[in-house]
């Protein structure tokens, strides 16, 4: 029997699962916090935990991780120099050093300009020892990768550092987002290296004798070495891989999927056993990149989302927050604080106050670490920190004991930088209080809502209940958006969000009504799907599908993928509509062009398919099959009636996709 080893990093959890791969079965399964200042401490803490009878049959390893996806959001990475060719770039994604160069070419492929070789040296000698990886881009590479290459050439001559290339990541038009993505890549590769790195190390004390697996955004596997070469790829790799153990745990390749942890709920559609993906590639942190990844829509609420009081308002702020429920259970202090919480009296907030800046009496803070660099806190707040490393404290609590007003302290910004958590009132409390779910101390829970509700002026029942409309209704109008999606993004009118509160909430009008129904099957992934999905799928009359072991499906969707690579080949008539005329192709392989139309078909594919066989290989894969995709594309006249195939064809958009195990699926 051989067994895979599946481990993701989300961002409150970082799971394991294993898996027996001849069926799948689910034979083990554990957690470990997510350690976000550095992933690896997680991912030792939950793989030391394997029980030790299951480490020699363990075959294959494959991880997926927030890492890409965090580090370009957070602007971080190595030093990065970036050559342009042809073409100035908008810099929406920022380099340390960079310079254009005469060169590029034209839509067919050829040379528009000479390429400037001189001008690329002394710009690589002038940054040699400055920087960890270099990015190249020229104007129409993916017609003609020509002058790229030559770059690349030259720069792994002078310089012995990473080098990337903008045709080697997409084949798609569109020079800055293919510079962005490269850039990304770019800066990327000292960190993924990293982590791989940490990963090995864990196996190799452990003596897990297996190849490491990443899993690509779109889903797939890729080997080690290709994830050290094109890290930009696993941007989204933790909801791609969601929506690959929702379709192994439940059979359903068409269904839509909704993968709530404690701090965001990632949705995504299954459609044919592969996760719909965003056709102009994926946007991370506003930046629209050319990385193939899953249509996933993030939204910021989860388990552990704050609820908070201002004035008459109930808010649900998308700020992760520690449980009252689950700080009771660790700290004594914490339980005595909230027991006693009843006569404190209730201070009235400034209406102009923001809610990041917001802290009630019915909240407390614990500190998460200390600055490296402690000059980049003010005094006054690393004091705080350092009198909460021992044991949380209120902020009125803390100030008195410092003798400092806690209107001083920072509190916003050391939550933002990860060197403080609060605790406070969450969707997970608002079950406890209740009594529907009672894993924690329900009794912290109750005293936090309990004074919740007395500073809105509303009943204990009559909170809980509009929290939950409040969290219910934020997870439909999620659902909402990615279903809208395919059909177009469309603002909410007031007579539209009149309607979806209607359907979602069953209530009648004095003159209308209104129903939604969602036609697929939903299915909940993570901890806290289990009671919050089905509020959902009540609303919209579907399915509700949660799995025993829906809390690791991340997991078990990284360990059960396949490798896969893709390439797309471009072949166009180079006279439009002419049947007499030279045929183009092009693609990453280069360019070429042939005299019949069957000949460049034909050619394409006998080239594309070695090619995606090798780059397969390279991730150690077996049984691999090949599929060729062909899809042709005609000009209409007007409102002229269709020809069929004789219509004057444009391009042919060639797709050829690999895909296997890798060789310890046994």
């Amino acid at each position: 029997m051989t067994l895979g080893l599946g481990l993701d990093t989300g961002g409150t959890y970082t799971d394991a699962a294993i898996i027996d791969l001849s069926n799948n079965e689910v034979l083990y399964c554990t957690k470990s916090h997510t350690t976000r200042e550095d992933l690896s401490i997680g991912l030792r803490n939950v793989m030391m935990q394997i029980p030790e009878k299951y480490i020699p049959q363990i075959g294959v390893v494959s991880l997926s991780s927030t890492l890409a996806t965090n580090s370009v959001v957070e602007g971080k990475g190595c030093r990065v120099a970036l050559i342009c060719i042809g073409s100035d770039y908008d810099n929406s994604v920022s380099s340390d050093y960079s310079i254009v160069i005469s060169g590029g070419h034209d839509l067919h492929g050829a040379e528009s300009k000479p390429l400037d070789v001189e001008a690329a040296r002394k710009f690589l000698n002038e940054i040699k020892d400055k920087v960890d990886g270099i990015s190249i881009n020229g104007f129409l590479s993916v017609r003609n990768p020509e002058h790229e290459n030559r770059i690349k050439d030259l720069a792994k001559s002078i310089m012995d550092v990473p080098v990337v290339c903008g045709h080697e990541l997409s084949s798609g038009l569109g020079f800055n987002e293919r510079t962005s993505t490269s850039i990304m890549n770019a800066r990327l590769i000292p960190i993924i290296d990293d982590l791989i790195k940490s990963v090995k190390s864990v196996m190799i004390q452990l003596k897990i004798h297996a190849p490491l697996m990443i899993v690509r955004g779109d889903g797939s596997m890729m080997g080690e070495e290709i994830a050290r070469e094109r890290p930009v790829e696993t941007i989204i790799s933790g909801p791609a891989a969601s929506l690959i153990g929702a379709m192994v745990l439940t059979g359903h390749k068409d269904a839509i999927v909704m993968d709530m942890g404690g701090t965001t709920t990632d949705i995504g559609i299954l459609r044919n056993g592969r996760p719909r993906l965003d056709p102009e590639g994926a946007v991370i942190g506003g930046k629209r990149t050319r990385v193939l990844a899953a249509d996933i829509e993030t939204s910021g609420i989860g388990g552990d989302s704050r609820i908070l009081v201002n004035g008459p308002n109930m808010i649900l702020s998308s700020l992760r927050v520690m449980p009252v429920c689950l700080a009771c259970n660790e700290w004594e202090c914490v339980r005595d604080y909230y027991s006693k919480l009843s006569q404190i009296k209730s201070k009235p907030t400034p209406p102009a106050l923001g809610v990041d800046n917001i802290v009630l009496d019915s909240e407390m803070f614990r500190t998460l670490r200390i600055p490296k660099d402690e000059r980049t806190i003010t005094p006054t707040d690393l004091c705080l920190l350092n009198l909460l490393k021992d044991r949380p404290y209120s902020l009125n609590e803390a100030g008195e004991i410092l003798d400092i007003h806690p209107m001083n302290f920072n509190v916003h910004k050391l939550e933002s930088l990860g060197y403080l958590q609060r605790i406070g009132v969450t969707p997970t409390d608002i079950l406890h209080a209740e009594g529907s779910y009672s894993e924690f101390c329900a009794e912290g829970s109750k005293a936090a809502v309990s004074y919740l509700a007395d500073r809105q002026g509303i009943t204990f029942d009559r909170f809980i209940e509009l929290a939950k409309e409040k969290i219910k209704y934020k997870l439909c109008i999620e659902l909402l958006k990615v279903i809208y999606h395919e059909e177009g993004c469309y603002e909410l009118s007031d007579i539209a969000e009149n309607m979806i509160r209607k359907a979602i909430f069953h209530r009648d009008g004095v003159d209308y009504s209104c129903s939604i129904k969602v036609n697929q099957p939903i299915i909940g992934i993570g901890a806290p799907s289990g009671v919050y999905i089905r509020w959902v799928g009540e609303a919209f009359g579907t399915d509700v599908i949660i799995h025993k072991y829906s809390g690791v499906g991340n997991a078990i969707g990284a360990i059960t993928s396949s490798i896969s690579e893709v390439l797309d080949i471009l072949i166009k008539p180079a006279v439009l509509g002419s049947t007499e005329s030279k045929v183009e192709v092009f693609s990453k392989m280069g360019n070429a062009v042939f005299d019949t139309m069957d000949e460049a078909l034909r050619s394409a594919e006998e080239a594309g398919r070695k090619y995606v066989r090798e780059a397969i290989d390279r991730s150690g894969a077996e049984d691999v099959s090949i599929d060729t995709e062909i899809e042709r594309k005609t000009f209409k006249y007007g409102n002229s009636k269709d020809y069929g195939d004789d219509n004057p064809l444009v391009e042919i958009h060639m797709k050829i996709r690999a895909a296997g195990k890798p060789k310890q699926f046994r």
